[in-house]
């Protein structure tokens, strides 16, 4: 513990020194990430190709605001399901290559595809979040907007405690790209801003700011900054935003607040739910949205002017303190919509001994007796969480642990979790679920995803190493049987740790890993 958080302390100083070398100009191409030593000492594959074996069943709705399904956000659709209908690699010669946003830092997490497939994220860097838009290919940048810094920045600088900002889920780290091409995300400042890409006849591209609605009259903000460095009042931060079926923009905050944006008259409703806090995005269906927080389950629709009203409300077993591998003292997950009759939402909960997927009936006329359906442990005793979605498709779920995971400092020299995935499916009566298979895979911190054409689940994974190496690997797993099927080497050392980013498949078969220093892509050779 203390060689951890001198590490810690020492990246803190670091980013201190380094803040002001953050990406290059528009339309340079910056490195590729650095790899540590020990990069020749482990294997670059094992395994073997996959042969596509696409999975059946119904997809999720197109939400008629996002952008296509696989193309919008974070877990991929409205619903949080982690799936995408086209293939992910197979396997065959698998090549890597990165790109380093920053000196120091510089993780892309949230990454979507507009209608070219070109690709709109979100870069974490020192100095503040950087809006890019990237070749997908090259991944040179092509154009950037730059987002104010968050207080968790200001703190760790000015404190020297790095670790405040691996526990912030604020500031646009979940944004999502709607139906018209344009990011909208919620910033530092307590703003929902949209941004639309254009390009000028030069052949150049640039970010435009289209909409910008202030929450600050609903929501406290007097946050630190560095000419506020030791406030006085009430900060709540913005977690994340997302729209309903008739394109009203949902929003929450850390502190429980649950409010709304009328689009079309800038109308701004909120609710507050008093001693409970949010930090997890949420998912749309047409019967309304559906969040948790660290006491409960909750789903919600709009009044006629747009405030939020809960439509039900569920609690579950939130343990008594928080975990390692986990941000609070609740459930790590977005909720999951799913089900092959549209009727379920899935979250994991945060007891004790052993996690629990907890899988509800949804509707809003189902008697309280018969909310549950089933309540699953999963993992090994007093070493079991997740932070991070699960993936829903038809009635199975699947599950990973990232139990023991914090921060880029948790796994260095040669260290891993105790990990762990289920695959767990409802049965087709309702009458609870059943765990169909058990994978050792130990995914540290990912949000994993399934591609329904190939039938692949994909981990970005750390084992043990006796040498010390830190080698992350982006991992195949059969969706059907929990086998790995194939494994290749993305990189070694901190910079290559994806920190709580998740995997993201474009629509061409590259395979996308946000990390600490950037952006990794892998995708099928010759």
């Amino acid at each position: 513990m203390p060689q951890r958080r001198n590490l810690a302390r020492a990246l803190a100083v670091a980013l201190t020194l380094t803040a002001a070398g953050a990406a290059g100009p528009a339309g340079a191409r910056a490195d590729e990430i650095p790899k540590a030593p020990g990069h020749r000492l482990v294997d670059s594959y094992e395994g073997a190709p996959a042969t596509p074996q696409p999975v059946p069943g119904t997809a999720p709705a197109q939400h008629p605001f996002l952008a296509a399904n696989g193309r919008s956000g974070m877990h991929a659709d409205a619903w949080g399901s982690g799936t995408y209908p086209w293939s992910g690699p197979n396997g065959k010669n698998p090549d890597v290559t990165s790109e380093q946003m920053a000196a120091l830092g510089g993780e892309c997490a949230t990454v979507t595809f507009d209608k070219a497939g070109r690709i709109v994220t979100v870069c974490g860097t020192f100095t503040g979040f950087l809006v890019k838009l990237l070749d997908p290919h090259s991944l040179t940048t092509l154009a950037e907007y730059k987002l104010p810094q968050r207080p968790s920045t200001v703190e760790a600088i000015t404190r020297l405690d790095f670790s405040r900002i691996f526990k912030d889920t604020s500031g646009g780290a979940y944004s999502y790209l709607d139906d018209q091409d344009r990011l909208v995300l919620a910033d530092s400042r307590q703003h929902i801003v949209r941004l639309a890409h254009e390009q000028a006849a030069d052949g150049s591209w640039r970010f435009v700011v289209t909409d910008d609605w202030d929450l600050t009259g609903q929501v406290p903000h007097d946050c630190v900054s560095w000419t506020n460095l030791y406030p006085s009042g009430e900060c709540d931060p913005v977690t994340s935003v997302m729209p309903d079926w008739t394109g009203r923009i949902w929003w929450v905050t850390r502190q429980g607040r649950v409010g709304t944006v009328d689009p079309a008259t800038g109308s701004i409703k909120s609710v507050r739910l008093e001693g409970e806090e949010i930090q997890n995005s949420f998912s749309v269906a047409q019967d309304g949205v559906s969040l948790v927080s660290d006491h409960a389950l909750y789903s919600f629709d709009a009044a006629a002017d747009g405030t939020p009203r809960i439509v039900w409300r569920q609690t579950y077993d939130r343990g008594t303190g928080t975990k390692p591998g986990s941000v609070n003292q609740g459930s790590g997950t977005t909720p999951d919509l799913f089900g092959e009759e549209d009727d379920y939402v899935a979250i994991t909960d945060n007891a004790d001994d052993r996690m629990n997927v907890l899988v509800y009936r949804r509707g809003a006329d189902v008697p309280a007796d018969r909310r549950l359906v089933c309540k699953v442990p999963v993992f090994g005793s007093g070493a079991s969480t997740t932070d991070n979605s699960l993936i829903s498709h038809g009635d199975s779920l699947v599950v990973e642990n990232n139990y023991g995971y914090e921060n880029i400092t948790s796994l260095t020299f040669g260290r891993s979790v105790v990990g762990g995935v289920a695959r767990i499916d409802v049965r087709p009566d309702g009458s609870g679920c059943d765990t169909v298979w058990e994978s050792d895979v130990r995914s540290p911190s990912t949000v994993p995803k399934l591609s329904l054409a190939n039938g692949l689940l994909y981990f970005y994974t750390k084992q043990p190493n006796s040498l010390g190496v830190d080698a992350w690997y982006f991992t195949a797993v059969d969706f059907r049987t929990g086998t790995t099927r194939w494994k290749r080497l993305a990189g070694t050392g901190v910079a290559y740790d994806n920190n709580w980013a998740p995997v993201t498949l474009g629509p061409d078969g590259t395979a996308y890993v946000g990390v600490f220093n950037g952006l990794v892509a892998v995708r099928d050779g010759a």
